[in-house]
């Protein structure tokens, strides 16, 4: 059986991409991007569609769209999930493609995948009322429920500690990232 025929994932492409940027650093470097455009009250909508990778400008096959608003509480729409729930679903997207990617390689047959996330925020430091309390999240909580093919509780921890190893979304939450923010004139 060929990577790819298990749960889907090409590992044999992985790797090929891995030893190229082992061989030329260079081509590792990517650039996404996002533009975001503003509706009405706390209402936005994002557009993806192009990135730099692999030396080049590049784009998806097709274009993508996320729109992101606040809650009634908040005295906004909610029309959209808020931006907050958007980086959990980003955090489960990124660490569950790991776990598909590391069972292909380890050839595990998936039957089903589910992450359940939950983040803990006190929203005194948005609104100004406690200057000392932080803006973001104070504890993040991911948990699984992973039902696969004659695999051991072992190898499925190991499948979840793997796909957290390889996560960059996982790596941007846990680690300090430069963000600058500026104005285009």
């Amino acid at each position: 059986m060929s990577k790819g025929e298990i749960n889907g994932v090409d590992t044999d492409h992985l790797l090929f991409a891995r030893g190229v940027v082992g061989d030329t650093p260079a081509a590792g470097d990517y650039t996404w991007r996002a533009s975001n455009q503003w509706t009405h009250g706390t209402h936005s909508k994002t557009t993806i569609g192009g990135y730099f990778g692999l030396g080049e400008e590049r784009n998806h096959k097709g274009t993508y769209e996320f729109e992101a608003d606040h809650p009634l509480e908040f005295n906004a729409e909610d029309n959209a999930a808020t931006p907050v729930e958007i980086v959990l679903a980003g955090l489960a997207s990124c660490l569950t493609a790991g776990v598909a990617a590391v069972a292909e390689n380890r050839e595990i047959k998936l039957r089903s995948v589910k992450a359940t996330l939950e983040a803990d925020m006190n929203i005194g430091g948005i609104l100004g009322s406690d200057p000392d309390v932080r803006n973001g999240f104070s504890d993040v909580r991911v948990n699984y429920e992973i039902d696969a093919d004659d695999t051991s509780e072992a190898d499925v921890e190991a499948l979840v500690a793997q796909s957290q190893k390889i996560s960059a979304v996982f790596d941007i939450l846990t680690n300090p990232t430069n963000v600058t923010v500026g104005i285009n004139s």
